[in-house]
């Protein structure tokens, strides 16, 4: 095909290793359908880059700070290049913990209860509790604190990370993602820490998690998560592909946060749950692509 995509990676953020992997995986599948690929490395001069290359689509292979917060996404608005993932203000929602909270219980989804921590707090709201960085991915600072004596350092972790952290309600049931595309939810995954919890080495480390895909649930369990996932979806704003994470219990499922530009490394859960569907990677890779998109047209003749 004769469509000039340029693929964004890489970035400035406490993720851009695993945003490296992502980028490469996505170019190398693009290659195979489109003739005109190019990766560009994030960084200040990133607008100066995009603008030589002369793209018809950016793909988005950011994850975390200025990547998944809408930062980048407003940069291509401005320039007029149709992207991939959420837009500006949907990628900005999501990317907060906090704002994506408030927007998930006006949409009457179910979430854990949390609160806002302030740098020295020593005195948990709740034991046990997951304290983390509102504006991080990848489990990046998180820390689950079972007795009140670890609360203190749990906080200073994840001030590390960003100046917003949250301590939210520790719910104990089944790690599960949802992938949207389009508002249509692909098949959950049941993620299944062999040790731990899913954290930044159990995401990225093969063979240190199972990625199950079939969950044990019921089918009305399924219809039940899949709808929850496509309403957290729409009330967010999201188009594209995104992914949302909950925790189940015997009888609720907690919408946990949503994922606007998912990993696409060995060991990421969208492409193994597309391919449930009978998708190969390269496949979703170019669905994704094709999904690009602004929030608003373009009013020259360009």
């Amino acid at each position: 095909m004769s469509k000039k995509i340029c693929v964004i990676y890489g970035g400035m953020s406490a993720e851009r290793e695993v945003s490296l992997k992502s980028g490469k995986n996505i170019a190398d599948a693009l290659r195979k359908s489109y003739s005109d690929v190019t990766l560009v490395d994030a960084d200040y001069d990133l607008a100066s880059k995009v603008a030589a290359v002369k793209p018809d689509v950016c793909v988005i292979a950011l994850h975390g700070t200025f990547g998944e917060d809408g930062s980048v996404q407003g940069m291509l608005e401005t320039m007029g290049i149709p992207y991939t993932g959420s837009g500006v203000a949907a990628s900005a929602v999501t990317f907060d913990k906090c704002l994506a909270k408030r927007v998930f219980k006006d949409a009457g989804i179910p979430t854990p209860r949390y609160v806002m921590v302030k740098k020295g707090d020593k005195k948990a709201p709740f034991v046990p509790c997951v304290v983390k960085p509102a504006r991080q991915g990848s489990s990046v600072g998180v820390s689950i604190v079972e007795n009140p004596s670890g609360y203190a350092l749990a906080v200073e972790e994840a001030f590390k990370y960003d100046s917003k952290v949250i301590a939210e309600e520790f719910i104990s049931g089944r790690e599960l993602t949802v992938p949207v595309m389009d508002g249509r939810a692909f098949p959950p995954i049941w993620i299944r820490p062999k040790r731990g919890f899913y954290d930044y080495k159990n995401k990225y480390t093969a063979g240190m998690t199972d990625y199950l895909l079939d969950t044990g649930l019921s089918k009305g369990r399924l219809a039940t998560l899949s709808r929850l996932a496509e309403k957290a979806y729409g009330a967010c704003g999201c188009r594209s592909m995104a992914r949302v994470d909950f925790i189940g219990t015997e009888r609720v499922f907690y919408a946990i946060e949503v994922n606007t530009v998912p990993g696409m490394t060995a060991t990421s859960l969208v492409p193994k749950s597309a391919g449930r569907l009978g998708y190969s990677f390269e496949e979703i890779v170019r669905l994704i692509a094709e999904s690009a998109s602004l929030d608003h047209a373009r009013t020259d003749k360009k």
